[in-house]
């Protein structure tokens, strides 16, 4: 049966690979707005994560956030399978715009490798495929639930030579090689993460599990830290790279600390597009012990 879901899996990707990117935004968009107007899990998360992380917003205002963040990850949705599909050089031609790249050289040229931050912000998958093309990289990836379609994936996220590495031990292995040889390592820093590997931080104010990984590889090998995202552009026009700075203390050698300067980080850049983000994502499911799960009141952690 897992073969087959695979398989009908990897024909809808080629099917929706086929479509142009104005057209697989708009489905997308349409899509996103109806599984905000239906009772759906998705609705329910987003106006959750948003409460608790935007206390700022009035109600108002965090009801049309809810609407376009929903709209948005509808057309990240129809858009991976253009990045997983199309030629490379069709992908790299959505980028019109690029904003701190130079940051990118300033921190290659210290020789001590660089961890490229790229949070579920924008498309993350265009992102991947960008800083491929231009540096020797790898990227830190978790397997897919269909053993049968960890292939597919590995096959084409890595169309440009970007090794792909699990997040295991050996995975953290592989990952400081790269970095001592003055590569580029990418991680979405912003998943629940698995395993022992993690510490409790502050994430938009409340302590969620966040992983410990990127501290460890900077203290290791001494690498740099930025942060980037693939912002879409209004109008169907393409994306635009950005590149910002990385919150200090990300190589703290206490993990706690560590980790929340890696949640500082992923606050920033959030902040700059707050509805390109992934709000759908249960980000805070995972809390200390005894402390009550936002998603369901009734359970504690």
């Amino acid at each position: 049966m897992s073969k087959l879901k695979s398989f009908l899996i990897a024909g809808l990707l080629r099917l929706a690979g086929s479509l142009p990117l104005g057209v697989a935004q708009w489905l997308g968009k349409w899509l996103g707005l109806l599984a905000w107007r239906l009772p759906t899990k998705s609705r329910q998360v987003t106006d959750t994560n948003i409460a608790i992380c935007l206390p700022e917003l009035s109600p108002e205002e965090q009801h049309r956030l809810s609407r376009a963040s929903m709209a948005q990850t509808g057309m990240t949705a129809l858009e991976i399978p253009l990045m997983w599909e199309w030629p490379v050089e069709k992908c790299l031609g959505l980028v019109k715009e690029t904003r701190g790249l130079e940051l990118i050289d300033q921190a290659l040229e210290t020789g001590k490798g660089l961890v490229l931050l790229a949070p579920h912000l924008g498309n993350w998958e265009l992102a991947g495929l960008f800083f491929s093309s231009r540096y020797k990289m790898a990227a830190l990836y978790s397997p897919p639930h269909l053993p049968e379609f960890e292939d597919y994936m590995i096959r084409v996220r890595g169309r440009l030579g970007s090794e792909l590495v699990r997040g295991d031990r050996r995975g953290l292995t592989r990952l400081m090689a790269i970095l001592r040889e003055g590569g580029v390592a990418g991680i979405l820093p912003d998943q629940s993460p698995r395993g022992k590997t993690n510490a409790f931080a502050p994430f938009f104010g409340m302590e969620v599990k966040t992983m410990t990984l990127v501290g460890k590889l900077i203290q290791k090998t001494g690498a740099n830290a930025l942060v980037t995202y693939a912002e879409r552009l209004p109008d169907r026009k393409g994306f635009r790279i950005v590149v910002t700075e990385a919150e200090t203390g990300l190589g703290d050698p206490d993990p706690v600390q560590a980790a929340t300067a890696l949640n500082r980080s992923v606050e920033k850049v959030v902040r700059l597009s707050p509805e390109q983000y992934q709000w759908e994502y249960k980000r805070m499911r995972h809390r200390p012990p005894g402390e009550i799960n936002p998603y369901n009141p009734d359970r504690v952690c």
